[in-house]
Order: C-alpha cells, then structure tokens, then sequence
C-alpha cells in the first residue's frame, strides 16, 4: 500500500530554502553531501528516494534542480508530478505540468499519483504549502525531515501550515537530525 511521505531537509528554524529561495545552505553543512559521514540514516533516506513510486513538487524545487544540478535527462525514474502556473524548461524522462488550485484538484492529483506509483511510496519533495495542503486534506502520512545545525531567519518553511504529527522515530546522520513523524489525520 502506497504512503505519501514528505521527505526532506530544514534548517533548525524550519525553512527548507532561504529567503532568496536557494538550497546552497544546505549542501555547506557537513555531512550533506552523499559519501561524507555515511551512516544508516543517510542510506534509508537515498533507499527512499530510489523506490519512491512516483514524485511531487513544486516549480521552485524543479527549478532549483534545473539551475544547480543541470540535468540533461530528469534524473529520477518514477513518475514526477510539477506543480506550476509558468511554462517551465522540460527535460526527457516522465515529467507531468500541471496546476491544483482546488482541493477536488489536489484529491485527483493525489489518486493518479497513487495510482502511478502501484504500491510504491508517493515522494512529496517539496515544498511546505504542498505538504501542508495534503495534510489538511488527509493525503500525507509521514513527514521524514533530516534538520541542518543552521538557522536561516527566513525563507519557505518546512510545512506552511498547521499539520499534528506524531514522532514516529529519531537518528543521526552525519550533523543532521532525521526526524519521522507520522501525520494525525484530520
């Protein structure tokens, strides 16, 4: 059975992005890079990411990969949703454009990633008002979030909205803290 987890990184202060929208912070912090500080943590998280049966996020997270990573190819396997209301830049692989303004929207999106993923995990990527959303409608079950030892001030907050979680487990990896909480459903 398919879970829509919210794996990600924040800041201690809770931004996934600083105020100008990057991720740079992140990759400066020791132990952000795979093959430093490897530990079993690190390895659940990448094992994640390689199952996850399909993809969501939003443009700016895209973007960003678009801009720091150059990818001539999308550089995930599974199917990858886009949320967006701009024309975006498209690489090969199996990227889907799309917006969803409504909840009714965000539930279809929800059942034909389900669907997509046949069993596989759902990867929310990012960012924070997305994960929210499907919190608020009860569509995400777990946010997996490793924590960098920075604080940023500001920028785009790890869930931008009210979401209950409940700790599900914690572990180190490397300087980060990597936290699951399961979602208590509305």
């Amino acid at each position: 059975m398919s879970r829509t987890v919210y794996e990600t990184a924040t800041s201690l202060d809770g931004f996934i992005a600083d105020p100008a929208g990057s991720l740079d912070w992140l990759f400066a912090v020791q132990g952000a890079r795979q093959g430093e500080d490897d530990s079993e943590a690190i390895d659940e998280t990448t094992e994640f990411i390689e199952s996850a049966g399909a993809i969501l996020l939003g443009a700016t997270t895209y973007e960003w990969i678009l801009g720091h990573e150059e990818p001539r190819t999308w550089p995930y396997e599974a199917p990858t949703w886009v949320l967006t209301h701009r024309e975006l830049p498209r690489l090969e692989g199996d990227l889907r454009f799309l917006s969803a303004d409504t909840d009714e929207e965000l539930r279809v999106l929800h059942e034909d990633m389900v669907e997509a993923a046949a069993g596989r995990d759902v990867w929310v990527v990012g960012g924070g008002r997305i994960a929210a959303d499907l919190a608020r409608l009860g569509l995400l079950d777990e946010v997996s979030v490793s924590v960098a030892p920075i604080s940023l001030g500001g920028g785009a907050p790890l869930l931008d909205g009210r979401v209950e979680l409940r700790p599900l487990s914690v572990k180190l990896a490397g300087a980060f803290a990597c936290l699951r909480y399961e979602v208590v459903k509305p």
